[in-house]
């Protein structure tokens, strides 16, 4: 799913006030940041994740940026394992729904 520019403040304003970013002069890199961690949940997952409807991807996403923006990427999967876990599962199960619905 490609992000219309409006998505893309959206979320990066969303980034900004959970990591309490109040200046304006990181906004490219918080960008790429938001743009990478979107681009590590796809390849978890397989999917696109909607993040402006999908609360808990949201979620995670938000976290995912702050442990980036606190240099500490390599925490990120062992300390959300089973929140990623759940997420995987759910995106199976919503592509086998869609896929089983679009046969009948």
């Amino acid at each position: 799913m490609a992000l219309t520019s409006e998505q893309t403040n959206s979320i990066l304003s969303d980034v900004k006030n959970f990591l309490r970013v109040t200046w304006n002069e990181e906004d490219e890199e918080l960008t790429r940041m938001i743009r990478r961690s979107m681009a590590y949940f796809k390849s978890i997952t397989g999917a696109e994740l909607d993040y402006v409807v999908d609360e808990r991807a949201k979620d995670l996403l938000l976290e995912r940026c702050r442990y980036v923006y606190n240099r500490s990427a390599e925490e990120f999967e062992n300390n959300f394992r089973h929140e990623l876990l759940n997420l995987q599962f759910r995106v199976a199960v919503d592509e086998r729904r869609e896929r089983l619905e679009s046969e009948t």
